[in-house]
């Protein structure tokens, strides 16, 4: 029997899927678009200042969470690449790209909006 490698990608199109509430067929994993990181539903992902790269943690819980909804990982995904996946404090997984977790902004209203770029000066797009 040969080993097989698997991807990251079938969970991120879930994840996404999920936290968005589209179909996993109408989802694609976190991508490179326009310049910017975008999740598999073609919004727009940024990263927050206060986040502390290759911590493994996210600092934006609460109310924070709430406006800048994480990109959710099953407890099945694992790191690939430059994603990692990382615990928040609830004990759900969440993306993160480069060591810097992945959140989506609450106020984008379609894919490749970008308002949440340089909110408080501390939000910004996630670059490739």
């Amino acid at each position: 029997m040969v080993a097989r490698k698997t991807s990251l990608l079938p969970s991120l199109l879930l994840a996404t899927a999920a936290l968005f509430g589209a179909s996993a067929a109408q989802a694609a994993p976190a991508q490179a678009k326009d310049g910017v990181r975008a999740g598999g539903n073609g919004m727009t992902l940024y990263v927050f200042d206060k986040d502390v790269a290759g911590s493994g943690k996210s600092v934006c819980n609460g109310p924070c969470a709430t406006n800048w909804p994480p990109l959710m990982a099953t407890a099945s995904d694992k790191a690939e690449g430059d994603y990692t996946v990382i615990t928040r404090d609830d004990g759900k997984a969440q993306w993160a790209y480069k060591g810097k977790p992945l959140y989506f902004w609450v106020k984008d209203q379609k894919p490749g909006d970008k308002t949440g770029d340089g909110v408080n000066n501390v939000w910004h797009v996630a670059k490739p």
